[in-house]
């Protein structure tokens, strides 16, 4: 990743504003530590073999129990034989009650320890019954809609201290996570404006989402809850988003290189930088709109090896010119400012490009400040040459026509 000083370059080469750059992605589903995991079910494992091993020897100490008892009821047995028989017997019967002792630790160990798996899974539904299951369940569905499965274990915890879903639901509302999943309303309310609903505010994202993706923007360009949050707290709407993207779209992938160089001279956008000057929230629409235009205009200059004058390019964009109108003027001037110029210097003057443009390309609608100079000159010229027989020189017979 290259960096920049306002923003950074992304993998496909698009340039993201620092703006943007400086807000972390936001937390997406519950996510779970595979290590944690793998502790806990190695730990539950260890204490079931353990559990299972002690029943075992609870089992087998029973049945020498059972074994016991029948020796002892042979009458046969002497006084010694009785004695030894029933010193195993007590014997065995303590090995039992200390196994069934051993066993109830490790059982309540063993439940202990499936919680934690449960929990470091996030298996959180296993761990709930009744009512406290549905409100968790119900819960953790939405806000796994809203990107905040990582709130999971919080729901967990209001649920099993018998909160309520909608006493749980206000009460996450005030954690970090979900500040930060809607910070949009956050900086709308202390720009007096008000906030929206869950349910608005995802459809606003997916409502530029959509846009974006029309557009043909690349996947992870400007797509995520980070990136517009600028825009919901600026009250930008889907329809403003769809103008700047349209602009954008113009001046990059639809423009023509003489269109894209032109913007680069006049603004100094460069193709990389392009979209995300476009779509930046701080630029006023109305202007963004007037610059493509113009770099349009710029774009007709250029293709005739003429010079980019930004102020008179933003006049013929004031004074509503047509494209058609704006071509015509500048070929017009192409192919009479080499003359003008020429007539010019034979007077000691000098007669600028914009000049020209302001007459040719403006007219009437524009200031039109060359005009009144070039029929002077023209005048002049013909003057001059009015001693020779009627001839005219090449110059004011074509390219340039005076009116």
């Amino acid at each position: 990743m290259t960096t920049a000083p306002d923003g950074y370059f992304d993998e496909q080469g698009n340039f993201i504003p620092g703006s943007f750059a400086d807000q972390l992605d936001l937390p997406g589903p519950q996510e779970t530590d595979p290590a944690a995991v793998s502790a806990a079910e190695a730990a539950l494992t260890g204490t079931k073999k353990q559990s299972a091993k002690t029943l075992a020897q609870i089992n087998a100490s029973k049945t020498k129990v059972k074994a016991l008892q029948a020796q002892l009821k042979n009458k046969s047995l002497t006084t010694a034989q009785k004695k030894r028989i029933t010193a195993q017997l007590s014997a065995a019967k303590v090995q039992v009650s200390t196994g069934t002792a051993a066993r109830h630790v490790l059982l309540g160990t063993q439940a202990k320890q499936q919680n934690k798996v449960y929990e470091t899974s996030g298996q959180y539904e296993k761990l709930l019954s009744g009512d406290q299951r549905d409100a968790y369940a119900a819960l953790r569905s939405l806000f796994n809609q809203y990107g905040l499965g990582s709130l999971a274990g919080k729901i967990y915890e209001y649920a099993k201290n018998g909160y309520g879903a909608d006493v749980i639901s206000l009460m996450l509302q005030d954690t970090k996570e979900y500040k930060e999943r809607f910070a949009g309303n956050e900086a709308r309310v202390k720009a007096g404006m008000g906030v929206l609903t869950p349910a608005e505010y995802l459809a606003t994202e997916q409502a530029y989402r959509q846009i974006l993706s029309s557009a043909g923007l690349p996947k992870g360009f400007y797509d995520n809850p980070a990136d517009f949050q600028n825009w919901i707290s600026g009250d930008v709407s889907p329809t403003e988003v769809k103008s700047r993207v349209d602009l954008a779209v113009q001046n990059t992938m639809q423009a023509n290189p003489s269109a894209k160089q032109a913007l680069e001279q006049l603004y100094g956008i460069d193709q990389a930088h392009v979209m995300a000057y476009f779509l930046d929230d701080k630029r006023a629409l109305p202007i963004l709109a007037k610059q493509s235009q113009a770099a349009t205009y710029g774009a007709e200059a250029l293709k005739r090896g003429l010079s980019l004058n930004l102020s008179n390019l933003e006049d013929f964009v004031t004074a509503g010119l047509s494209l058609n109108q704006v071509s015509t003027g500048f070929q017009q001037v192409a192919e009479a400012l080499p003359n003008i110029q020429a007539i010019a210097a034979r007077w000691g003057e000098t007669f600028g490009q914009s000049e020209l443009e302001q007459d040719l390309v403006g007219g009437t609608q524009t200031a039109g400040l060359g005009e009144p100079r070039r029929k002077r000159l023209a005048s002049q010229e013909r003057a001059l040459f009015s001693g020779f027989g009627g001839s005219t020189p090449a110059g004011l017979s074509t390219g340039y026509q005076p009116t």
